[in-house]
């Protein structure tokens, strides 16, 4: 066995695993905040992607000026879903909100689609294609970049959740009417961590537009992103990091044996694997918070 080829695999799967772990953390932050699976983060991606292609050029300005932008402009479409499509859905039973997540992101999707059509569009952060060299391993110039802003996320979120406003959330999330008699602002607090999942699915679609181009395939990161989420507990910031690891690892390393006995496209059967033993065995992930209730 090459063992650099083995090093190699595992240290950019782990960085790609810390790429899912980016959109991972937009899911974290709406269920952190108000125990709602977000199906719609997929589409938020996409949408992002598109937001940041077209201010740029309609706009006609560089691209670092064009992000920061964009993520304003997608924090006030989060604000805009919740107020308008959640919001009057508050006290009804969980399966409506989640169907109406989805419903969310068909309807992101196909107006995306219609409005910009289905050709991929290159994003141009002018990252070097050239592989970086650490002694016989070549690691992504472009992964490493995206690994680095995922941390940065991660670090500038743990920061928020121990601000007021941050542990308002966790209470919301803990108990809608125990925040209400003591005051909290339950709707506005839901709807600012739908604005910051929506800051933090722009600064995926960055990342994974460069790496793939702005397409509809970008809304298809939800499934990665779930399972990552779902794995690391989807109230874990820090679950989804090491979530993220784990997953990019297993499905870089594991492709690679698997392939040749199956004739490609292992890395799904992975994701899959990994989501549905995780929903069996462990169904509040590695760091989630387990509940129990009395009865």
């Amino acid at each position: 066995m090459d063992w650099w080829f083995l090093a190699e695999l595992t240290v950019n799967g782990a960085l790609t695993g810390l790429l899912y772990s980016l959109f991972a953390i937009g899911l974290v932050l709406v269920y952190k905040s108000s125990s709602v699976p977000n199906l719609a983060q997929g589409a938020l991606t996409m949408v992002g992607a598109y937001v940041v292609v077209e201010t740029a050029r309609l706009a006609g300005l560089p691209l670092w000026v064009a992000i920061p932008l964009a993520m304003v402009l997608m924090f006030v479409l989060g604000l805009g879903i919740e107020r308008v499509a959640l919001r009057p859905l508050a006290g009804r039973p969980i399966i409506m909100i989640l169907m109406m997540t989805l419903g969310i992101d068909i309807f992101l999707r196909s107006t995306t689609m219609a409005i910009f059509g289905g050709t991929s569009r290159p994003l141009g952060l002018n990252v070097s294609y050239d592989p970086l060299f650490v002694g016989p391993m070549l690691i992504s110039r472009i992964h490493l970049v995206g690994a680095a802003v995922t941390l940065l996320l991660f670090a500038l979120c743990v920061f928020f959740f121990r601000t007021r406003m941050g542990v308002r959330l966790r209470a919301i999330s803990d108990d809608y009417m125990a925040s209400w008699s003591v005051g909290i602002a339950v709707e506005r607090g839901v709807g600012l961590s739908w604005g910051l999942a929506a800051i933090s699915s722009t600064a995926a679609a960055v990342i994974w537009g460069e790496i793939q181009g702005v397409n509809a395939g970008l809304a298809l990161l939800l499934l990665k992103g779930l399972t990552v989420a779902v794995l690391g507990g989807l109230d874990s910031l820090l679950g989804a990091i090491v979530a993220g690891i784990i997953l990019g690892v297993l499905e870089s390393v594991g492709s690679n044996f698997l392939d040749p006995l199956v004739g490609g496209g292992s890395r799904d059967l992975i994701v899959a694997a990994v989501l549905v033993l995780t929903v069996l065995l462990r169904p509040h992930g590695l760091f989630g918070r387990h509940d129990i209730e009395r009865i």
